[in-house]
């Protein structure tokens, strides 16, 4: 099973695991785990803010924590773009939104804990 991982669900993943659920905890360690390019633009955004501390440089630490947990970066392809414009203007995140998007398109479930997402046609692991 391939699933795509929210931006703060990986997070949780390599740093703070007892926020996830212990159902996802478990369908992580069997399933095809991807995170999308748009959340370590995301993480990368927020860090320079200052808005999430990580360790420096976060690019270097992201790649190594995706390597040690399995875990594939999925790149955004002109239909996740495309399909935005189809997604109702629920949730104005523009990360989010290209999240769902690429939830959509690669018919994958998303591991996320926004209720935000359950307002899109995604399936949602949580």
């Amino acid at each position: 099973m391939k699933v795509l991982l929210d931006t703060h669900a990986f997070l949780w993943a390599i740093g703070d695991e007892k926020r996830l659920s212990p159902k996802v905890s478990r369908l992580l360690a069997s399933a095809e785990t991807w995170w999308s390019v748009v959340s370590v633009w995301e993480v990368l955004a927020k860090v320079a803010i200052g808005k999430l501390l990580l360790p420096q440089p976060t690019g270097a630490y992201l790649t190594r924590k995706l390597e040690a947990n399995g875990v594939r970066v999925l790149p955004v392809s002109l239909s996740h773009v495309l399909r935005i414009e189809s997604l109702p203007l629920h949730h104005r995140d523009p990360f989010d939104r290209l999240l769902i998007a690429q939830s959509i398109e690669e018919g994958w479930p998303i591991i996320t804990a926004d209720p935000w997402f359950a307002r899109y046609p995604v399936e949602i692991i949580w």
